[in-house]
C-alpha cells in the first residue's frame, strides 16, 4: 500500500540568512530536563522489564513527572539542605498480564534513582531528594495494539516535527550545555547541572546568555566565583569557535550583583533545591532544544510509550528523516518533516508525512523529491526501529 509522502519545494529565507536566530536549551539539572529525564528512564526501565518478564512491551505512559522544590541555605564553601527536592513518578503502567505480576513500582523508582546517580551526582540520593511513586494501572485491552507482527495502531491523531541541519546557532547552545557537563565540569567542579544557554544571533552576530548554577562547596569566596564565571566564559568561547567564525559574545549569571554579594550559588547544582518546579515537556523538543524559528510540536515525548504513541515516536521519527535527508540528499539548505496520525490507524501509514525543503540555488528539485520519498517511505517502513533505539537508550528525548 502506497505511503502518503509528500515532498514539495518551499519559499523562505533559510535559517542561516534571517536577520534574527534564537535558541535555547535547558540542562539535564534544569526542575523541567529533570521531570523529562525522570520519565524517559522509567519508561525505559519498564519497556526491559515488561520484555523480561512478558516477552514483549506492555501498555504505560510515565509523562506525568513532578518535580517539586526543597528549600536551601547556600554558603561559601558548604552550605545545606533545609528541605528535600520531591520528586513524583505519576502515570499509568501494566501491573498484571496473564497472571504475571510486574513490578512496576519498584521498577520505577529503583530507574529514577539510577538516573539521577547517572546524570545527576551532585544530588545526594539519600538526603536531598525524595522519589515518590504512585503509577495508575493501565488497560491491559491496550495490548493488542501492541502485538508485533504488523504495525501498531496509533493511539492519538496527533503530529511530529523535525528539521535538520542544525544551524550555527543551534550547535553551539547544544553542545554548550552538553561540554559544560560532560567536560568543562571535570576541571571546574563547581559548574553545577542547572545550565540554560540561551542562543540570540543578529545577522553575523551571536550572542549567548548562560545561567549556570554554581555548587557552593567548590566555591571559596566572592572573588573565587566571579574567577570561575571567567574561566567558564573563556572555555565557551573557545567551544563556540569550533562551530563558527562569526562574532561570538558569552555572558555568564548576568543576575549577579557584585555589590550586595547576590550570585548564583546552590547546594546540589540546581535550582530544584530552592523555589524552581518542574514538569515533563516543559523544556527542550526530543531534538534537545527549543527553537522559536523553526515549526515545533509542543507534544512532550519523554515518558510516553514507544510502541503507538506517535506523540513521541513521530517527533523521534521526523528527526531523524529530517537528520537523513540532510546528510544524504544534495542541494538542500533546510528541510522540515511534519507526519500527522490518525488514531486507529497503522503508525506505519501516517495521514500524510510531509517534506518541505528549502534547496539550494540551481539545485535539482525532482532529484530531491525522489530521493527525499524514498529515505520517508523507508524509515516508516522500520518504523519499529524507533521502539528499538528508544527501548535501549540511543535517542534522547529532550
Amino acid at each position: 500500500m502506497a505511503r502518503n509522502i509528500r515532498v514539495e519545494k518551499i519559499t523562505q529565507t533559510p535559517i542561516e540568512k534571517q536577520e534574527i536566530e534564537i535558541v535555547e536549551r535547558k540542562g539535564v539539572g534544569h526542575p523541567d530536563s529533570m521531570a523529562d529525564g525522570f520519565a524517559e528512564a522509567v519508561s525505559r526501565a519498564l519497556c526491559n522489564e515488561y520484555i523480561k518478564k512478558c516477552g514483549t512491551v506492555l501498555h504505560h505512559n510515565t509523562d506525568q513527572v513532578e518535580v517539586v522544590a526543597g528549600r536551601s541555605c547556600p554558603q561559601y564553601k558548604g552550605g545545606e539542605l533545609i528541605s528535600p527536592i520531591y520528586v513524583l513518578l505519576v502515570g499509568r503502567a501494566t501491573k498484571e498480564f496473564e497472571g504475571i505480576k510486574i513490578p512496576t513500582d519498584t521498577t520505577a523508582v529503583r530507574a529514577a534513582k539510577q538516573y539521577l546517580k547517572n546524570t545527576l551526582p551532585d544530588i545526594d540520593s539519600e538526603h536531598d531528594i525524595i522519589i515518590d511513586c504512585k503509577l495508575g494501572v493501565g488497560s491491559t485491552d491496550l495490548q493488542s495494539v501492541f502485538k508485533r507482527g504488523k504495525a501498531p495502531m496509533a493511539n492519538d491523531t496527533s503530529f511530529g516535527v523535525g528539521h535538520a541541519p542544525f544551524s550555527e546557532v543551534e550547535q553551539i547552545v547544544y553542545n554548550s550545555e552538553r561540554q559544560m557537563v560532560l567536560n568543562f565540569k571535570k576541571k571546574l567542579p563547581a559548574i553545577g547541572t542547572d545550565i540554560k544557554v540561551m542562543g540570540m544571533r543578529k545577522n553575523d552576530k551571536i550572542t549567548l546568555t548562560v545561567a549556570c548554577a554554581m555548587i557552593d562547596k567548590h566555591v571559596d569566596d566572592q572573588d573565587h566565583y566571579f574567577l570561575i564565571k571567567e574561566e567558564l566564559r573563556n572555555k565557551i568561547c573557545d567551544l563556540a569557535a569550533e562551530y563558527t567564525e562569526r562574532e561570538v559574545e558569552v555572558f555568564v549569571n548576568t543576575g549577579d550583583d557584585e555589590k550586595s554579594g547576590s550570585v548564583y550559588l546552590t547546594v546540589t547544582g540546581t535550582s530544584a533545591e530552592m523555589g524552581d518546579d518542574g514538569s515533563v515537556g516543559r523544556g527542550n523538543r526530543c531534538n534537545g532544544l527549543i527553537t522559536p524559528n523553526r515549526p515545533m510540536s509542543m507534544e512532550a515525548t519523554s515518558g510516553k510509550n514507544p510502541i503507538n504513541h506517535v506523540g513521541k515516536l513521530y517527533n523521534l521519527l521526523s528527526n531523524q528523516i529530517a537528520k537523513d535527508i540532510a546528510e544524504n540528499v544534495s542541494g538542500i539548505e533546510d528541510v522540515y518533516i511534519r507526519i500527522l496520525s490518525q488514531i486507529g490507524k497503522p503508525i506505519d501509514q501516517p495521514l500524510i508525512a510531509s517534506a518541505q525543503v528549502i534547496p539550494e540555488d540551481g539545485a535539482n528539485m525532482k532529484v530531491i523529491k525522489s530521493e527525499s520519498e524514498a529515505i520517508i517511505d523507508k524509515w516508516l517502513g522500520d518504523i519499529t526501529k524507533i521502539t528499538e533505539m528508544t527501548t535501549r537508550g540511543e535517542l534522547d528525548t529532550f
